[in-house]
């Protein structure tokens, strides 16, 4: 893996640092593991990470952690929530928290900002809302082919921004969108949406974004991203729910 390069992003995550710093924080930082997420599927720990006089928690998926699947190859669910937010700050969404790939307590793997969230959030009654948040998100998805947006894995923050994380199992060459968002399934894209689908499809074909994922996934996963932003481009839909493919993540929380 290649040293990370740092995304230009404007705005600053709920945890007060930028996100260029919280970059530099995650790649450079000492890691310490503090614990493990044990509700997990895979090794999660939870960690501080320190680097001079800056500090913060984050979440370190290594690699050797991973459990074997049998639709994705062995070792590259870390390499794949990296590629999903680098299509994040690509969008300006800010929908995954910073991420990078570095090596840690337990060899290379995936290190993540930790986002506290706003307690008060009912997230039954936010999967069923039409946040313009969620609606982003959705297109999103849409992009990296997420085969898994569990209620859980969506962070409402205090000040209604929301994140998304585990994106472990994205961006593979089949469509695989499975997801509990399915309220806007067969409607028009956002003229903002389109936008930045349109921003998307040239960095992928010949910009930052395209030479990154390259080093992150095969050539066939990165064209088959390249397809889906054309594809919802040519549509100008939402997409419907696969008939040949699961619709929702299991368990759907």
């Amino acid at each position: 893996m290649s040293a990370e390069s740092e995304p230009r992003l404007s705005a600053a995550p709920a945890t007060g640092l930028d996100d260029e710093t919280a970059l530099r924080l995650l790649r450079d930082g000492q890691l310490e593991v503090a614990g493990r997420l044990v509700e997990a599927t895979n090794m999660t720990l939870y960690c501080s990470v320190r680097l001079g006089g800056l500090a913060a928690a984050c979440v370190y998926k290594p690699v050797r952690g991973e459990r074997p699947l049998w639709d994705f190859p062995d070792g590259t669910l870390a390499a794949r929530e990296v590629a999903a937010f680098e299509v994040s700050a690509a969008t300006g969404w800010r929908i995954v928290p910073p991420t990078v790939y570095r090596d840690g307590p337990f060899g290379p793997g995936m290190c993540q900002l930790w986002i506290d969230t706003d307690p008060e959030v009912d997230l039954m009654a936010l999967i069923r809302s039409r946040q313009p948040a969620l609606r982003r998100m959705t297109v999103f998805d849409a992009v990296v082919n997420n085969a898994d947006r569990k209620g859980g894995h969506l962070l409402p923050l205090i000040d209604g921004h929301i994140h998304g994380v585990d994106h472990g199992v994205s961006f593979s060459a089949e469509d695989k969108l499975r997801t509990v968002l399915w309220q806007w399934r067969g409607k028009p894209l956002s003229r903002e949406a389109m936008n930045v689908l349109a921003r998307l499809e040239r960095d992928l074909e010949q910009g930052r974004l395209g030479r990154r994922l390259r080093e992150l996934l095969t050539l066939a996963e990165v064209e088959a991203t390249w397809s889906r932003v054309r594809r919802l481009l040519d549509t100008g839909l939402h997409p419907l729910p696969s008939q040949d493919w699961p619709a929702l993540p299991w368990p759907p929380i």
